[in-house]
C-alpha cells in the first residue's frame, strides 16, 4: 500500500481479529498485511468509536477513483465471504478498509501492478453505531 492514512479500530474488533490471526493454518501475506494495520490502529473501545469508521460488518459505499465505479461492500470475516456484496478481511481490499474514515483513499496495488485508489464516501451500517456489538 503506497497510501497509509489513520486508521482506527475498536478494541473487540482488534481481539476478534488477533485470534482470527492466531487460528490460520497459513500465515501468508494477507494475515501479514492484517497484522501491519492492526499493530498501526488507533484502538477505542465499541462505544468510542466515530459512526463514519469503518469497523467489521460496516457496510460501505465507496469509489474506483480511476474507474469511477462505485462500490457497496460488507466487510466480514472469511468464513462469511463469497456472499455478493462482501469482502473478507483477508482480501487486501478488505485489509485496507479496516478503520477508514469518510472521505479517506486507500492506494493499494492490484495484482496486474496497477494502483488501485478507493475512497470510502459513506458508512451506510456500522454495528456499533447501531448498537449491535454481538457480531
Amino acid at each position: 500500500m503506497t497510501s497509509t492514512p489513520s486508521i482506527t479500530i475498536t478494541r473487540l474488533d482488534l481481539q476478534r481479529l488477533e485470534k482470527l490471526l492466531d487460528g490460520l493454518e497459513e500465515y501468508g501475506p494477507a494475515a501479514q498485511a492484517l497484522e501491519q494495520e492492526l499493530a498501526r490502529a488507533q484502538v477505542v473501545g465499541h462505544d468510542e468509536v466515530p459512526p463514519g469508521v469503518v469497523t467489521m460488518n460496516s457496510r460501505v459505499h465507496c469509489r474506483d477513483d480511476n474507474s469511477g465505479k462505485e462500490y457497496h461492500l460488507t466487510l466480514v470475516y472469511p468464513q462469511e465471504a463469497g456472499a455478493e456484496g462482501t469482502v473478507s478481511i483477508l482480501a487486501p481490499v478488505g485489509c485496507a478498509l479496516l478503520g477508514l474514515s469518510v472521505g479517506q483513499h486507500i492506494d493499494w496495488p492490484t495484482p496486474s501492478g496497477k494502483p488501485l485508489r478507493l475512497t470510502l464516501l459513506d458508512v451506510e451500517y456500522q454495528p456499533e453505531a447501531a448498537g449491535e456489538y454481538r457480531r
